[in-house]
């Protein structure tokens, strides 16, 4: 047997009739010339060689480095997707109708997507996309409906990726599944529709948040996935610095007040919620949550799902807590001034309260209580804290490339000139983005003495900032410029949570 090794080469996929099961031994085929080569790699080559011996006819076996390897790995996948896909198109009509059934008894009964081999091409591919979105830390699936064809996104790491193109009879039918297994009606196409699901994927059982929006040009489907209590990171687990974790535990032991967490969707506000409460968990206290939706399934606290069709919102919800002897609450958000009513008496009646809101920062937290007719001094008498937070990519160590800051940015941003910074680039560990996980970083507004001072004379977000700087506070930007220049995130991703805010 002809045996050769190849490194850094980019190699195209041959297609050959039975694909799925050269796969399965990981073999893979592609031509040299004229000449077909079977490429292995040295992790699976006891199951390649026992494949090929098989075989009527000899190749010339070529060993491929792991990232060379990967790369032919993945077209081939594509191309069984797509072949796979041509048969759903071909029996659309066939299947639209024979096989809903199977796939909600399949998801119901908790089977492992990951063990449906013989499963139908249109379960197979709904299933893979769960698989591919966890494989790639997703937060989101969005499957989207355009003039000509449809698309499927994946948020990773709070950024949307395209993930494949479908046509858009093939997107009808993905989306058709997604209603069955949440419990939709599947004959509307007219009215938004939110539903949830469970699947169970290499042994973890994973809740599903689906909503439906119809558009012009035919449903968009937002399935987003959401987490257990053994996946909440603890405080340095998400990334906060040292001394801004001390403080924040210093103020999770006082035993009544808010404490507010603030910044735009998708910064993490909810984790950092979750991660306070895992903090202060212990069996002689009674912890109730009011949540839309309910994010992470805990089992040490009480959970209530706000459900607006039937009157549950964060105000009765919170109404209705208060006569259940809590000594924690945490309220989802606050986002009107009868929830914001509510949750200021039930911190001067000695409970701690735990909420978050939209603001920008942390000083701004303040003049939207006042926005929602929260006197400046309850405020002073119940406000404990203020955490604004952002979520930052950070740069892949494998691949990010030195590089100095410009003079421009420099001179804006009082860098110093000459500064050395990284920039993203992509490897196979970033999956070709450049960036591989993110951190949290935030600014703490501490109500002390001096914040609770010039709140009698004031409660203007700018003098509050101003003041509040002069006495010490660290502000995100700040924060974000000590990152940028010990390498750890890019000038763009600086710029894109905020860099130049202040």
């Amino acid at each position: 047997m002809n045996i050769e090794q190849i490194h850094d080469v980019n190699l195209e996929p041959y297609e050959v009739e039975d694909l799925s099961v050269a796969l399965k031994n990981y073999v893979l085929f592609s031509k040299i010339g004229d000449v077909l080569h079977a490429c292995v790699n040295e992790d699976y080559m006891e199951s390649a060689f026992e494949y090929l011996s098989k075989l009527k006819d000899e190749y010339p076996v070529i060993f491929l480095d792991e990232e060379s390897y990967d790369k032919l790995f993945n077209k081939f996948l594509e191309l069984r997707t797509d072949r796979e896909l041509d048969t759903i198109d071909k029996n659309a009509e066939e299947e639209a109708s024979g096989e809903d059934m199977s796939l909600s008894e399949f998801l119901r009964n908790s089977g492992d997507i990951l063990t449906s081999e013989e499963s139908a091409p249109i379960i197979k591919f709904v299933n893979s996309l769960f698989y591919q979105a966890i494989k790639k830390r997703s937060s989101d699936i969005h499957i989207e409906m355009h003039e000509f064809k449809g698309e499927v996104r994946f948020r990773i790491d709070g950024v949307l990726t395209k993930h494949i193109e479908l046509e858009k009879n093939i997107i009808n039918l993905v989306i058709s599944r997604i209603k069955v297994i949440s419990n939709l009606d599947i004959s509307e196409k007219r009215i938004p529709q939110d539903g949830r699901t469970q699947i169970k994927i290499a042994g973890r059982t994973l809740d599903i948040r689906v909503s439906i929006l119809p558009t012009y040009y035919g449903e968009r489907v937002v399935m987003r996935i959401l987490m257990n209590s053994e996946t909440i990171p603890s405080l340095s687990e998400l990334g906060f610095s040292g001394d801004l974790i001390d403080e924040l535990h210093n103020i999770l032991n006082h035993s009544y007040g808010i404490i507010l967490v603030t910044g735009p969707t998708g910064s993490g506000k909810s984790t950092t919620l979750h991660s306070f409460l895992q903090k202060l968990a212990s069996p002689d206290k009674n912890i109730i949550t009011i949540e839309d939706p309910v994010e992470y399934k805990t089992s040490n606290i009480n959970q209530i799902q706000v459900n607006n069709k039937v009157g549950l919102t964060f105000a009765a919800g919170l109404r209705s807590v208060l006569r259940q002897d809590p000594d924690i609450i945490m309220v989802g958000e606050i986002r009107d001034n009868e929830t914001a009513s509510i949750a200021t008496q039930a911190a001067l009646t000695g409970h701690l309260v735990l909420s978050t809101l939209h603001t920008n920062n942390a000083t701004s937290a303040i003049t939207r209580l006042v926005d929602m007719k929260i006197e400046p001094f309850l405020i002073s008498s119940t406000l404990l804290a203020v955490l604004a937070q952002r979520l930052v990519r950070l740069l892949c160590p494998h691949c990010k490339q030195e590089d100095e800051i410009a003079e421009e940015f420099a001179d804006k941003l009082s860098i110093a000139r000459g500064t050395k910074i990284y920039k993203a680039v992509g490897c196979k560990h970033c999956n070709y983005t450049g960036y591989i996980g993110r951190q949290a970083v935030g600014e703490l507004l501490v109500m002390n003495n001096d914040i609770k001072t010039i709140l009698k004379t004031t409660t203007n977000d700018y003098q509050i900032r101003a003041y509040a700087k002069e006495k010490g506070m660290v502000f995100l930007s700040a924060k974000l410029k000590q990152l940028l220049c010990n390498g750890d995130i890019s000038l763009e991703e600086a710029i894109r949570i905020g860099i130049k805010d202040e």
